[in-house]
């Protein structure tokens, strides 16, 4: 590895930690050559996954597109960004788990809402708004409609149910990852 700086090859390391959740290595190292400081991350390497789009075009799943949209509506609900990165998070390890390298973005979509409904009504509606294409006010009042009906079985058997979702919408990938949430 070379510096940014000066493009040295020779360095040394300052300091080694784990970072974001244990899922990497953050290290402090400086240049023999020019003595600036900088900062590496070690990061285990996953199989890349690819998102198939509404109109069939395959695109490589986009840590930063999807955290870019669920921050967007998640503005002015009061929730750390931090806790949106956990949440992105939380979706690529459960991309990761199941076997499938393909996923539909529709997939991807229910993923996000099944976290945002725990997170965040309002950004679940933001969200959906978005992602399910609202084409007008009886749209929004389903989905409100929706998300109240949900609330009230989950307050019914506890907080720990996971959102009922119809299987009509559950596709092979939602399938697999709900036998993984069983197992």
């Amino acid at each position: 590895m070379r510096c940014p700086f000066c493009q040295h090859s020779g360095r040394r390391l300052l300091e080694s930690r784990s970072a974001e959740g244990g899922q990497s290595v953050r290290r402090r190292r400086e240049c023999l050559n020019c003595q600036r400081r900088f900062t590496t991350y070690e990061r285990i390497e996953f199989v890349e996954i690819a998102v198939i789009k509404r109109d069939g075009q395959r695109e490589p799943f986009n840590r930063c597109k999807l955290l870019r949209g669920i921050v967007k509506s998640c503005e002015k609900t009061g929730i750390q960004t931090v806790r949106l990165e956990v949440l992105v998070d939380e979706i690529e390890a459960e991309l990761q788990r199941i076997s499938v390298r393909e996923v539909t973005s529709s997939f991807i979509g229910e993923l996000v809402l099944q976290h945002l409904q725990q997170l965040s009504e309002v950004a679940y509606v933001r969200f959906a708004s978005v992602y399910r294409q609202f084409q007008g006010i009886r749209d929004f009042v389903e989905t409100v409609h929706h998300l109240k009906e949900n609330s009230a079985t989950m307050g019914e058997v506890g907080s720990l149910q996971q959102p009922a979702i119809c299987l009509e919408q559950l596709s092979p990938e939602k399938k697999a990852v709900d036998k993984l949430r069983l197992l």
